[in-house]
């Protein structure tokens, strides 16, 4: 059975990589570690299959929007028969400083809108997490256009080599397994 990887984003250019579409830029880096077919029209997402390091995989772009989520993530697993707690979902936290990565599976949605949206359309948060860490606006009540602006240029080092590693990560869960890739990944970058 091939891994699914969804990332998570918002569809347009105007929200290309901006916070938000963190997920989006990991699934970029793991197209061009691997060999991927070209991009096609799946339900409610784009998707290309292909292979890393000869392990199958599916890396998927819902086009519904980060709130609704979940309606493509049902198709997805549904259409690929791969049970959502096989399913690893890549996506922007605001709750991680900037550039650290955080891999588990299961727990809340912690306020991620896409999140919440999959486990409600799965019936479960049995399912994969690589939460790239985006940093908190100053202001509290900033998040939503925080989330939707994009990264500074000072920003833009630490976040490219966040989506970096966290490709690499995804790469880990397949030949290591989530719990050691774990160990390796949540630690903060050297």
């Amino acid at each position: 059975m091939p891994m699914l990887v969804i990332g998570l984003g918002n569809p347009g250019g105007e929200y290309a990589r901006t916070r938000h579409n963190a997920g989006w830029d990991c699934l970029e880096e793991l197209v061009r570690q691997g060999r991927f077919g070209r991009e096609r029209r799946e339900g409610q997402s784009r998707v290309r299959e292909g292979s890393v390091d000869g392990f199958d995989v599916i890396v998927a772009r819902p086009q519904t929007y980060m709130n609704l989520s979940g309606r493509a993530g049902f198709h997805l697993a549904k259409k690929f028969g791969v049970p959502p707690s096989d399913v690893v979902v890549v996506h922007d936290d605001i709750d991680l400083p900037l550039g650290r990565l955080r891999l588990r599976r299961g727990g809340s949605a912690g306020g991620q809108k896409g999140v919440a949206s999959l486990i409600e359309a799965w019936r479960t948060a049995d399912f994969i997490r690589v939460r790239i860490g985006i940093g908190r606006p100053e202001e509290s009540d900033q998040v939503i256009d925080y989330v939707l602006e994009r990264f500074r240029p000072d920003e833009r080092d630490a976040i490219d080599a966040a989506t970096r590693r966290a490709a690499e990560a995804i790469v880990a869960i397949l030949k290591d397994g989530l719990e050691a890739a774990m160990t390796v990944f949540n630690q903060a970058p050297t």
